[in-house]
C-alpha cells in the first residue's frame, strides 16, 4: 500500500545571514513561490509551507499556496517540520519530504527520485540527496557539507571537514557535497526529533548526526543535478542568473 507523500517547506522569516530571505523577488516571484510551485510539480500528494511568521503565510496565501503557522521556538526546521505533519494528520509510515525555503532552483526529478525510494524500499527510514564536487572547491569551505557513504549507499558521516581525506601518497576518491533535502517516514521523523542534541551534532552543527549516532541509518540518493541555496544575498543574484539562463533555454 502507498502512503502518502507530503512535501513540507519550512520557511523562518528571519535569518541571520539574510533577512527575509524566503520573500526575496526572484524575477516577480517571492522565492517560496519557486520552492512551492517546483514541490508542486513533484510527485508529492500534498505540499504546505511551514512558517512562523504572518508575513510568509499571507505572502504564501495570496499565490494560492497552503500554509501552517509553526511555533518560533523550534531549534530546527525538522522541528518544524514535524509540527506541520502533526498538524496534517500523518500517520505512521506517510512519507515527509523536506524541502528547503530556500532552494528555488531544487529540481523537480530529485524530489520524484528521493519519493519513488522511499515508496519502492520500504526498509529506508530516512533519505537525502547528495552531489559529486571537485574536492578543490569543497575542501575549504565549511559551509558545504560533505558525506561519505558505505557501498549500500547508507551515510556513513557527514562533516564541514573535508572527507574523504586524501593523504599524500593516497588513492584519490569522488567526493561529494551534501544537499540539504530530506525524506522521512513520519514514525521515524517524530523519533528523531524526539531525541536530544547528540554529542557530533554538537560539534559540526549538523543535525542529522543525531540520526546517525542514535541508529537511523540515512540513504543518500546520488545525482548529477544541482540548485543554488539562496543563503546570502549574493546567492539570490546567482540564482536570478541561473534562472534567466534556465528559462532562455526552453
Amino acid at each position: 500500500m502507498n502512503r502518502r507523500s507530503i512535501a513540507i517547506i519550512p520557511a523562518r522569516y528571519a535569518s541571520v545571514r539574510f533577512p527575509g530571505k524566503v520573500l526575496a523577488d526572484l524575477e516577480g516571484k517571492p522565492l517560496i513561490q519557486w520552492v512551492y510551485e517546483k514541490a508542486r510539480a513533484s510527485k508529492a500528494d500534498k505540499v504546505i509551507v511551514a512558517t512562523d511568521d504572518e508575513r510568509v503565510m499571507k505572502a504564501v496565501e495570496a499565490f494560492g499556496g497552503h500554509a501552517v503557522m509553526t511555533s518560533p521556538d523550534h531549534p530546527s526546521g525538522s522541528d518544524r517540520i514535524c509540527e506541520a505533519a502533526e498538524k496534517c494528520s500523518c500517520s505512521g509510515n506517510d512519507i515527509i519530504i523536506n524541502i528547503q525555503g530556500d532552494e528555488p532552483l531544487i529540481p523537480v526529478q530529485v524530489i520524484d527520485e528521493l519519493i519513488d525510494r522511499m515508496r519502492q524500499d520500504a526498509t529506508i527510514e530516512m533519505g537525502t540527496v547528495a552531489v559529486p564536487r571537485p574536492r578543490e572547491i569543497l575542501k575549504n569551505d565549511p559551509n558545504k557539507v560533505k558525506v561519505i557513504f558505505d557501498a549500500a549507499g547508507y551515510a556513513m558521516y557527514f562533516s564541514r571537514s573535508m572527507i574523504p581525506y586524501l593523504r599524500e601518497g593516497g588513492e584519490e576518491t569522488e567526493v561529494f557535497h551534501h544537499w540539504g533535502v530530506y525524506s522521512y517516514r513520519y514514525d521515524i521523523l517524530k523519533r528523531f526529533v524526539a531525541l536530544p542534541e547528540s554529542r557530533f551534532e554538537k560539534c559540526e552543527k549538523l543535525e542529522q548526526l543525531r540520526a546517525l549516532e542514535n541508529g537511523i541509518r540515512i540513504f543518500v540518493l546520488t545525482s548529477n543535478l544541482e540548485s543554488i541555496g539562496v543563503d546570502t544575498p549574493q546567492d539570490l543574484e546567482e540564482a536570478k542568473i541561473k534562472l534567466r539562463q534556465m528559462l532562455n533555454r526552453r
